[in-house]
């Protein structure tokens, strides 16, 4: 009989260890889900780039430290640029290193994500993003420009804001 006990103890603790991860999958899943939510209907977050995708040629995966950040009505954009150029400055300009308000800025919750659109102006150029996010946090952004050839870059919503 005590052997009996032992092992229903042993297969009910096991069978609690087996389901416990899935649950906590789940909630960590919901807790992130809410956070990019709440990110984004305050309209400040920022998105860490990891790739970058020009018009032409090859992806090209980003080593250093590339960014986007809304803040309500400004952005501060720090990304790379790989592309044709129709009209720069002399020595290339500042490219897409620039902070500067975010105009007609647009949220729109989609079946599974969030779309984003604003513009941009700086002396340089006049630009335009078209931003998808997942509800996982992955983050697609597409940059069309007056002066230059449009790019697309991915990466993901930063959890250190």
């Amino acid at each position: 009989m005590k052997r009996m006990k032992w092992i229903f103890v042993c297969l009910a603790g096991l069978l609690l260890a087996v389901n416990l991860p899935a649950q906590t999958r789940e909630e960590k899943k919901a807790e992130r889900q809410a956070y990019i939510e709440k990110l984004i209907a305050g309209k400040c977050f920022k998105i860490d780039v990891s790739m970058a995708y020009p018009m032409r040629g090859r992806s090209i995966p980003l080593t250093s430290l590339y960014s986007l950040e809304l803040k309500q009505d400004s952005v501060d954009v720090y990304l790379p640029y790989y592309g044709r150029a129709y009209s720069v400055p002399y020595g290339g300009g500042k490219g897409l290193h620039f902070c500067s308000t975010a105009t007609d800025l647009h949220v729109e919750k989609e079946k599974k994500g969030y779309a984003i659109s604003f513009s941009s102006k700086t002396e340089e150029d006049t630009y335009d993003f078209w931003i998808d996010i997942s509800e996982e946090g992955f983050a697609s952004i597409s940059v069309t420009m007056r002066n230059r050839q449009s790019i697309r870059y991915s990466g993901e919503i930063s959890w250190d804001n």
